[in-house]
């Protein structure tokens, strides 16, 4: 008996009683409801338990007796209160083991359900404080998910509204930490996170990849000491004590740029894989919305106002705020998006379509794709944070023949010089061998028509990628992807070239 109840719990018991008894056995609630029940055999008789609570509940509850039987002509049912404690003996709000048992009653059951009361009443405690308790961490888990999806949107007032209640405070300046685990010990890596920076670090299972965990750590900047003197960072930690997880880091970001910071700790993640160590931090590279200048900003203002501007002609049609948030996940998470913001595939489609038709944007094109991401980036970029206007004696470039209106006047804005030198920094690694990027980027970053642009196999032109991955330094095959940076970078030089 005491062995079911550790291996096996309740149900387990409640098995073992049927067989005992021959019959019928369940955990019954005040009203009848049955809760859990065993029977010796699949076509077993199940019995109107109903109707016999109902007939001894108030029996068990004026006489206040530890057992009551009653004989349904073939069979008896022997009903006990069921608590772990004494004087919980006879409370109409118990629940009730009940055994239902063809007569005549075999010697000694009703001493062996007196004796399996406490150990059931137990097991049947703790399996629901157990329910409790995960219904608890999937709340908090949900909870610190919902904090995070504010960071990434740029909502950082609501943010820390709703992260008051939880623990740690959200810290700023921050570096974002990507960690890969393997297999299903996602729950282990986060708690060896919490002891290597003593849980200053707010830990947010990552929504869309199963294998990831997603911290938002204090910058190394921010005032803040380390857990013990001379300790290594939380990310080292992490990445020497769990020999099969790989980590990325970005670089120390304000907490308003937690999306930034996500994105480098997605692309030193890549590089990480590819290292002994396991870990990587995201190298020095600005991003190009702090670039672009005033001129870039009232662009993507000009190109998002269809988008900022709209009003949804139903009350359940999504409103500006909702599409913003559905094309940023889009872009960083692809098809994934679904479950970042817990939207049926369709339902993203839909907006997705919306967005396209607001914007004069085809979506379906790495170019408008790119467009859009740039745009989104500006504007969650604060103002004085961009690099001011520079005078140029070169004419607007005019749109470029085969692009939509959005990419076409994106070619004034790649031509300033602060956005070649950006865009010369990000080729540099790959000057002279750009053959597998420009293919892949041309082909929409699809695998296979790249594969047969370069006239190898799909495995090869992986590998390929995979290398650039490396010599990059960023993310290409799984996103957040750096193909919108690489496809503006390329787009960049070949105006410049043009130009000359």
């Amino acid at each position: 008996m005491h062995r079911l109840a550790r291996t096996g719990g309740t149900a387990e018991l409640l098995r073992w009683l049927a067989g005992r008894a021959e019959g019928w056995a369940g955990i019954v609630g005040p009203d009848g409801t049955v809760l859990h029940a065993a029977a010796r055999t699949a076509g077993a008789m199940v019995p109107d338990v109903a109707g016999l609570v109902a007939e001894s509940a108030s029996a068990l509850a004026e006489r206040g007796v530890q057992a009551y039987s009653v004989d349904t002509g073939e069979h008896t049912a022997l009903l006990f209160p069921l608590s772990a404690f004494p004087q919980g003996v006879g409370d109409p709000a118990a629940p009730v083991l009940a055994v239902v048992t063809p007569r005549p009653v075999a010697a000694g059951l009703a001493t062996l359900l007196a004796d399996v009361v406490l150990p059931l009443s137990l097991c049947l405690q703790a399996e629901t404080l157990e329910r409790k308790r995960r219904r608890v961490d999937l709340a908090e888990s949900r909870g610190r998910e919902a904090v995070l999806h504010l960071l990434m949107t740029g909502q950082l007032s609501i943010a820390q509204q709703v992260a008051g209640a939880l623990r740690p405070r959200l810290p700023d300046p921050v570096r974002v930490c990507v960690v890969e685990c393997s297999g299903d010990d996602r729950d282990e890596v986060a708690r060896v996170c919490v002891d290597a920076d003593g849980g200053r670090s707010w830990i947010v299972r990552c929504p869309v990849y199963a294998r990831h965990l997603i911290l938002v750590m204090p910058a190394e900047d921010a005032g803040e000491k380390a857990p013990e003197p001379g300790a290594a960072p939380a990310d080292e930690a992490v990445a020497a004590r769990v020999g099969d997880c790989v980590v990325g880091v970005s670089e120390p970001v304000p907490l308003a740029d937690t999306a930034t910071g996500y994105r480098q700790a997605f692309h030193a993640l890549a590089v990480a894989r590819e290292l002994p160590t396991r870990h990587a931090r995201f190298g020095v590279s600005p991003d190009p919305a702090l670039v672009v200048g005033p001129a870039g900003r009232r662009w993507a203002d000009e190109l998002l106002n269809p988008l900022l501007t709209h009003v949804p002609r139903r009350a359940q049609d999504p409103g500006s705020q909702e599409l913003l948030a559905t094309a940023t996940s889009w872009l960083a998470f692809s098809s994934h998006a679904t479950d970042h913001l817990k939207v049926h595939r369709n339902t993203l489609a839909a907006r997705l379509r919306l967005i396209g038709e607001l914007l004069g944007l085809d979506l379906h094109r790495l170019a408008d794709q790119s467009a859009l991401d740039l745009a989104l980036r500006v504007r969650a970029t604060p103002a004085p944070a961009c690099t001011p206007e520079v005078p140029s004696s070169a004419p607007p470039f005019p749109y470029t023949s085969g692009t939509s209106q959005a990419a076409g006047g994106l070619d004034a804005i790649l031509c300033r010089p602060a956005v070649r030198d950006w865009a010369d920094q990000q080729l540099a690694p790959v000057l002279g061998a750009e053959e597998t990027l420009r293919t892949w980027l041309r082909c929409e970053g699809r695998l296979g028509p790249t594969a047969a642009g370069l006239g190898i196999s799909v495995p090869g032109a992986r590998k390929r990628l995979t290398r650039l991955e490396t010599v990059l330094q960023r993310s290409l095959l799984r996103p957040p992807s750096a193909r919108y940076d690489l496809w503006l970078a390329l787009k960049s030089r070949d105006l410049a070239a043009a130009r000359q």
